[in-house]
């Protein structure tokens, strides 16, 4: 990329970076330094200010980056994540947003503990919240750094590494000095940026072909070098029983997982009250929507306009569609318009980045803290406020390293692949505990603690022992092979695996159900009385 296309970029990125660094330092100011202030900003936003909050904590570098990119390269097989990032959200409203919200307090582990012995459950949810969130903040890690490769003409390894870091630091500052309110400012201001440079974009694709879609996806049929192939199910999903059984998958975790993100079930505790919890997933829903339908065209003017050879050429995972997108719709290399485009949506890539990793953050470093070290310090007698929110700081900078290191290590993978395996944790491990706790009368603690870690412990394991990390030519270490599950993503073993658990430990436990905190529990959930 010439040098224009760098210093605007970067100037348009290093606005945005002060801007918000601006908001968490006015926050930091005016913070009371209190565990509720800093996890859920005094639970003072309105149902749209949340709801953009959320919708700017969900839609990540995957989204604006990896679904476009896997649209590009496969067609109507990558439409699959637009799919299922959307249809998410009903689970979330129908069954999750109010009765979390009257549930819990900070976290996932609150509502489970509301009923069970609250050490082992903490320290169960705990642990699944802090590995879904790593997981996802290394998605975000490689969006980082397959921008930066782009912008700074692929050729820099170093300066890729460096952006990792970078960001990672960012991320650690936004938390550790902002809290929540500050990252929920940032996540608006995102939300806002993104939707607004998407509809652009989407807005330029079709005014280039008249506003005729049918003649949009027949030029990107014919450049992707498939035909009408490319416009059919089976492209990325339909090369024998092994892709089929991946397809059905990867549906199943991102159809599931939203409901068990931690950094989504924290938004819930943003607000007042339940209702608005309720009215939060509305406005989200409305904003995720119009924004998931116009990655559609995106990837598919991707395709048609800059060519699937392209992009492959420049991300073999199609990280950087929308900004060679973006690039041709201004007027393509060397022009003014295609610089200022180009600049414009690498920046927007960017806060979006920053903005998504440190709501991740924050929800790893809540669990870490008040679960964790909560639980760990004798059943938390004597703990202050001040001192748990220290540990949640410091907690904020330890995974933003671990998410770093990770991050360096993935950076080949695609980015909303990556994050369809956090979403297959998330359904796993978090999903049935929470759905048990809520729903079923007879769960006990061992139930919990078992479906935690029956749902966790398969979900990573058959990760490490897939074709993710070994034995393909795309794998993390494409060097060796101790490959033994066929599919990409665990979810289609994993989730009916962490139900399973979570029966079985219920009906083998001697522990008898509390009937009289099953009833208050219920009674809080569906009425909200009680409820912090």
């Amino acid at each position: 990329m010439s040098g224009d296309h760098q210093t605007l970029a970067l100037l348009l990125f290093s606005a945005f970076v002060a801007v918000t660094l601006g908001i968490t330092t006015w926050v930091s100011r005016h913070r009371h330094g209190s565990a509720e202030e800093f996890y859920t900003g005094g639970r003072l936003f309105s149902p749209m200010e949340n709801g953009f909050a959320i919708a700017g904590d969900y839609m990540s570098a995957a989204s604006f980056l990896g679904i476009s990119g896997l649209i590009a390269l496969f067609g109507y097989d990558g439409m699959l994540y637009s799919v299922g990032f959307l249809v998410a959200w009903l689970v979330v409203l129908l069954l999750v947003a109010e009765l979390v919200r009257n549930c819990g307090r900070f976290t996932l582990a609150d509502v489970v503990a509301a009923r069970m012995r609250e050490r082992p459950v903490r320290i169960a949810a705990g642990t699944s919240s802090v590995a879904v969130s790593v997981l996802y903040l290394v998605a975000q890690m490689v969006g980082a750094g397959s921008l930066v490769a782009l912008l700074l003409g692929g050729t820099s390894e170093a300066a890729r590494a460096w952006t990792v870091i970078g960001v990672g630091a960012l991320m650690v500052v936004y938390v550790t000095l902002g809290g929540m309110r500050a990252t929920t400012w940032i996540q608006i201001v995102k939300a806002v940026l993104l939707m607004a440079g998407t509809l652009a974009l989407t807005v330029l694709v079709l005014l280039r072909f008249h506003g005729d879609f049918d003649a949009l996806l027949t030029t990107a049929a014919e450049r992707s070098g498939h035909g009408k192939e490319f416009l059919a199910p089976g492209l990325a999903y339909g090369g024998g029983w092994t892709a089929r059984f991946d397809f059905m998958s990867l549906g199943l975790a991102l159809v599931l997982g939203t409901a068990g993100l931690p950094h989504i079930l924290s938004r819930f505790y943003t607000v007042p009250t339940a209702r608005a919890a309720r009215r939060s997933v509305v406005w989200a829903i409305g904003l995720i929507g119009g924004f998931y339908l116009m990655t559609i065209v995106l990837g598919f003017g991707a395709a048609a306009l800059v060519g699937t050879d392209e992009v492959r050429a420049s991300s073999a995972a199609g990280n950087t569609a929308v900004p060679l997108l973006a690039l041709d719709l201004g007027g393509g290399a060397g022009s003014t318009g295609g610089t200022v485009l180009f600049a414009v949506v690498a920046a927007v890539a960017f806060a979006t980045i920053l903005a998504v990793v440190a709501g991740i953050t924050l929800a790893s470093s809540a669990s870490v803290a008040h679960d964790l070290y909560a639980s760990l310090k004798r059943s938390g007698r004597g703990r202050k406020p001040r001192g748990e929110v220290a540990v949640a700081r410091l907690a904020a900078a330890g995974i933003g390293a671990v998410a770093i290191a990770l991050g360096l290590l993935a950076r080949d993978l695609n980015v909303a692949f990556l994050v369809g395996l956090a979403f297959a944790v998330a359904a796993s491990a978090n999903l049935p505990v929470l759905l048990y706790s809520l729903f079923w009368r007879n769960f006990t603690t061992r139930g919990a603690v078992w479906s935690v870690y029956g749902g966790l412990v398969p979900a990573v394991l058959l990760v490490v022992f897939s074709p993710v990390v070994s034995g393909s030519p795309a794998a993390i270490f494409p060097g060796v092979d101790f490959q033994v599950f066929p599919l990409q993503n665990p979810g289609l073993v994993s989730i009916p695996l962490g139900f399973l658990a979570g029966w079985l430990g219920t009906v083998l436990s001697r522990e008898r159900p509390d009937e009289a905190r099953h009833a208050e529990s219920e009674v809080r959930s569906l009425t909200g009385a009680g409820a912090v």
